[in-house]
């Protein structure tokens, strides 16, 4: 199975301007993504899609590959399908959040894994346990919840399960998809759904138009950047676990 790994960054952002050029022990956080994910076994390549000069720049200056996106994509989604429109030789498509620099090689290399043992999967995305209950009241952190077969049933920065009676575990949405590539293109043209505008959150397109997710759960822990409380926490943690 033909797999491209597609990194997507843009330059604007509400809480933290300039954020995938933010510094991470000494390169910009978008390099330390693509580092990251360029560590996964089953990718054959891993590109970095924008449509900002300087970050192109700053991916290619160290050494990573980069790809010139159109500028009026209203979602990181749509970015996606147009790489995805420009290699028809690809299976699947890799989405991995650019604000995602502790993300681990080998839960790409898992989800892969999922449609490799699934010719009728469609879409896959990860999750992780969260128990720390002020990381759970907090919106930046998206939750999900599954069935038994392990299924998507909603996505939400809400509380999910809402704790009334016996405790449920909370998960934590991480930040990391993966499509097949007829799918993601028939995905990115419809139109976005009232939950989704209402969550801010493109995944639940998906599960409005009936379409399955399956959510792989891994014990990794991922920090999401989306502040700058975020950010020194990252460079704290790279510099303890000699990341960089």
């Amino acid at each position: 199975m033909r797999t491209l790994c597609v990194i997507p960054a843009r330059y604007a952002s509400t809480r933290l301007p300039g954020k995938p050029l933010a510094d991470i022990c000494g390169k910009p956080m978008i390099c330390r993504v693509w580092e990251r994910a360029r560590r996964a076994e089953k990718p054959e390549r891993v590109i970095v899609a924008t449509d900002d000069q300087r970050i192109y720049d700053a991916v290619r200056k160290d050494g990573g590959e980069a790809m010139l996106t159109r500028a009026d994509h209203p979602t990181g989604t749509d970015r996606l399908a147009e790489v995805a429109q420009t290699h028809a030789a690809v299976d699947l498509i890799v989405n991995v959040q650019g604000d995602e620099p502790l993300i681990e090689p080998s839960v790409i290399d898992e989800l892969i894994a999922l449609f490799e043992a699934d010719e009728n999967l469609q879409m896959a995305t990860v999750m992780t346990r969260m128990d720390d209950e002020e990381e759970q009241k907090n919106p930046n952190n998206v939750k999900v919840v599954v069935d038994k077969l392990g299924y998507a049933l909603y996505f939400s920065r809400s509380l999910l399960p809402y704790p009334r009676a016996a405790a449920a575990p909370v998960y934590k949405h991480i930040g990391i998809y993966a499509y097949r590539r007829d799918f993601l293109l028939h995905y990115a043209r419809l139109a976005p759904t009232p939950l989704e505008k209402a969550e801010s959150l493109e995944q639940l397109r998906a599960l409005e138009n009936g379409y399955g997710i399956r959510v792989l759960e891994t014990a990794s822990r991922f920090i999401g950047i989306d502040t700058p409380e975020d950010l020194a926490l990252v460079n704290r943690l790279y510099r303890e676990r000699g990341l960089a």
